[in-house]
């Protein structure tokens, strides 16, 4: 929101300073963004050509006398073709910082000549782009003057940043309401004194077509106007527009822009003689189209709110007008409307036509619903001030009820409470009157009415921040925290466990990203989603449409992206939630990885030793997935692996990891090639998923690490090699060979698997190393092959193979 100082003094009488303004604004709430004091037009002078000579040395040059009020006049050198004895233009002296040159005036010799100065280019001073002729003034201007204050560049330029909730400060009125509440000036009232030539009956018809359900327009109001002369707008509104950054047009136009700044209130105005018929207020038909103020055409669809007469539309409701009623400087008849606009209809058409405009931007924020007769008043009167022999019809409304004032009851004691600030009675009334509430008193309770353009007041607490707001937040006087606070560790397992896999996984080479949590319907159906109660009632786009039910999508997203653009080797994880029901309490804390092309933990790409890394396979993606449970404290013997991993893993190349039968702890393997290629991705690609609410709580450790006992024995190692059948995984024989004994046996892992015809159909071998650890005794050949026979006989039970051996 931008605003000129002099525009906001029109509506604040104060005396102080830019500063004092500024610091008062960031105060309120109100965020400067960025201030223009315009200083640097300060020392330009209106300067008149009184003697031009051609330059001796060079074809194109001038040497000109100018005078610039001085007692004697400055010499420069010129090469302007416009320029000429009598020609009143704007000088630049010595010291002088050009800003379209970004350069600081000095005086130089030109081909042998000196130059005190130059006169300037509008493109030189930033007003337009045109280059090449020097600045030409009537000859009315005032030479030796600031031209600064002669074309109003000395008014300093206001921007701010409004919260979604401040509509009421999008026009220049409800600021300077604010600072008057804050005790920055006076508010100034504001009269209407309409005097036209002849009230006559308002010839217009207006109708409405409302489809099913919530309606798009809350109330039109319209009046027509005759005998109009549509000339340029006055100077000092033209200054003003192009301060803030719009183009003026003409007076119709620049009064309806100028009141959507001044006072919040967009209007839009038609040329009556360009009307056929009255006026509908509609939706669109579909594939309508509307060739618009902006110079572009848009097919409208059948949820587009339209203005129409009997043969065309005439603006898309609230957004933009359309170049077939548009006013020019042949109008002599108008029709002005003032209307209320649903702001849920605006958005949605905005965001679907993708039209920025002010008008959209006031509208879908909320406006004043009382303002909308005399936003409609003022601008009758503007217009017959400006535009002579106006003549007026009588004022209509369609569909507008009066908008009802929300009340609160308000105590008092709240403002202590919530802010724990001693501010009298009568200041925090004060201010709340000021802001345009209205106060009915009853001993310490209040009846507060909040008013029309306060749509965000709602309860007591937003009172209490509305009196802060003005009385000054910055008068809160910080605590330090109570020195009882407790210093046990006050973070959450999942927390806790959150730190360490983001830790563990960044040692593993692996690089952390942040993924949207929104991906298309087609996507989350290949990874479990895409049910209805997961798609977005308001998507930004279709690519967005659903809640994400796994963090993989996004990371191969991601991995796809880093390929295109030559990195096809990536290691990527990322630590957020997932959503698996509406419920809040279903949405998972999920820790996901992905590594892609060669990107293994011994390093990606080609070395100089002449070979190259292997592709990732399943085991990297597990080794992954374990060692961040084994940093979360759980041990390796308490997991167990399992086949049947979701479909968007390889079948044969994945698995589940559990930690009992019901408790999944989460999923690792290659992806499978049909959700690879769905992706555009022809580099293999291994992940894995670990639900970390899964993960139990960490045990305290005891404050005295357990003594490290070192063997006296020496290690024993024995083979053994089992048929079973191929549906049975090898890690089922570890665990069974594992709990053997479970003193004894220090470790068991697989060295051969062999599969053919000679074993069986259907059958493989695994040939698994048992390290066995004697700890008081040496074993002897009978302790050794007791201790075999119990391996083998807890193999055989659990798969309900045979010791290859044995094979007949």
């Amino acid at each position: 929101m931008k605003f000129t100082l002099s525009w906001l003094k029109d509506h604040l009488k104060t005396h102080k300073s830019l500063k004092d303004i500024i610091d008062k604004l960031n105060q309120i709430g109100l965020e400067v963004e960025t201030i223009d004091d315009r200083t640097r037009f300060n020392p330009f002078i209106i300067a008149q050509i009184i003697k031009a000579q051609k330059h001796p040395n060079a074809d194109k040059l001038q040497v000109l006398s100018i005078d610039t009020g001085q007692p004697s006049p400055t010499q420069i050198i010129c090469g302007a073709p416009n320029a000429r004895i009598g020609l009143i233009g704007v000088f630049a002296p010595i010291g002088a910082y050009i800003p379209g040159m970004n350069i600081i005036l000095s005086s130089k010799q030109i081909r042998g000549i000196d130059s005190f100065g130059m006169m300037c280019t509008q493109h030189e001073l930033l007003l337009s782009d045109e280059n090449t002729k020097i600045i030409e003034l009537p000859s009315s201007a005032p030479i030796g003057k600031s031209f600064a204050v002669y074309r109003g560049l000395n008014d300093p330029i206001i921007e701010i940043n409004l919260t979604p909730n401040r509509s009421d400060c999008a026009g220049i009125y409800g600021i300077a309401r604010d600072l008057a509440a804050a005790g920055i000036g006076k508010l100034k009232d504001f009269t209407l004194k309409v005097n036209f030539k002849k009230k006559e009956t308002n010839p217009i018809k207006v109708s409405l077509q409302h489809p099913k359900g919530e309606p798009s327009c809350l109330g039109f109001s319209w009046i027509m106007m005759k005998g109009i002369t549509n000339h340029p707008s006055p100077k000092w509104m033209q200054q003003r527009l192009k301060a803030i950054g719009l183009e003026p047009i003409n007076t119709l136009v620049d009064i309806s822009n100028y009141i959507t700044f001044e006072y919040n209130r967009p209007l839009h105005i038609f040329d009556a003689d360009k009307i056929h018929g009255d006026l509908l207020i509609r939706h669109a038909y579909h594939n309508e189209e509307i060739f618009a103020l902006n110079g572009k055409k848009y097919k409208l669809s059948s949820t587009d709110a339209v203005i129409s007469d009997t043969k065309n539309i005439l603006c898309i409701s609230g957004i933009i007008g359309g170049k077939n009623s548009s006013c020019d400087q042949n109008t002599r008849n108008i029709i002005i409307e003032s209307a209320l606009w649903n702001p849920l209809h605006i958005t949605k058409t905005g965001r679907h036509l993708d039209i920025n405009s002010d008008a959209r931007y006031r509208f879908e924020r909320g406006v004043d619903p009382a303002f909308m007769i005399p936003g409609l008043e003022i601008a009758s009167q503007m217009i017959s001030s400006i535009c002579s022999s106006a003549i007026a019809t009588e004022i209509k409304l369609l569909d507008f009820q009066n908008p009802n004032q929300s009340t609160i009851t308000f105590s008092y004691s709240q403002i202590k409470r919530l802010t724990n600030l001693n501010i009298s009675q009568k200041k925090a009334w004060s201010i709340l009157k000021n802001l345009g509430f209205h106060i009915e008193e009853l001993d310490n309770m209040l009846t507060v009415k909040v008013p029309t353009w306060r749509s965000d007041i709602k309860e007591s607490a937003d009172l209490v921040e509305e009196i802060i707001r003005i009385y000054g937040i910055h008068r809160i006087k910080a605590k330090k925290f109570n020195s009882g606070i407790s210093k046990q560790n006050t973070l959450t397992p999942v927390q806790i466990h959150s730190y360490n896999i983001r830790r563990v996984l960044a040692s593993r080479g692996m690089i952390e990203a942040i993924t949207l949590s929104f991906i298309s319907k087609d996507i989350a159906s290949i990874f479990g989603g895409g049910q209805r109660e997961f798609k977005l009632a308001n998507p930004i786009s279709s690519e967005m449409s659903d809640m994400r039910p796994s963090l993989l999508p996004g990371l191969i997203l991601a991995a796809g992206q880093n390929a295109n653009r030559g990195f096809p080797n990536l290691a990527l994880f990322e630590i957020s939630e997932i959503y698996t029901n509406q419920n809040p309490q279903k949405q998972c804390r999920v820790a996901a990885g992905i590594r892609s092309g060669t990107s293994k933990m011994t390093g990606s790409g080609r070395f100089w030793t002449g070979t190259d890394n292997s592709s990732v396979d399943t085991f990297d993606a597990k080794a992954d997935a374990l060692n961040l449970l084994e940093n979360c404290g759980l041990k390796s013997n308490r997991i167990q692996i399992k086949r049947g991993a979701p479909g968007w893993y390889h079948p044969g190349r994945s698995g589940i990891i559990k930690l009992s039968p019901r408790i999944i702890l989460g999923f690792f393997g290659e992806l499978h090639p049909e959700t690879l290629e769905y992706f555009n991705i022809e580099t293999k690609i291994c992940g894995f998923e670990i639900f970390i609410e899964a993960i139990p709580k960490l045990q305290k450790y005891p404050t005295r690490p357990s003594p490290l006992i070192l063997a006296s024995l020496h290690p024993i190692t024995r083979d053994f090699a089992f048929i079973v059948d191929k549906s049975i995984p090898a890690s089922h024989i570890i665990r069974a060979a594992s709990i053997a004994d479970r003193q004894l046996i220090q470790s068991v892992k697989v060295f051969d698997i062999f599969e053919g015809e000679s074993l069986g159909i259907n059958k493989k071998s695994i040939a698994i190393e048992v390290v066995i650890q004697p700890l008081k005794n040496t074993l002897e050949d009978q302790d050794l092959q007791v201790l075999s026979q119990k391996i083998i006989d807890t193999v055989l039970k659990e798969t309900n193979g045979i010791l290859r051996k044995d094979q007949t």
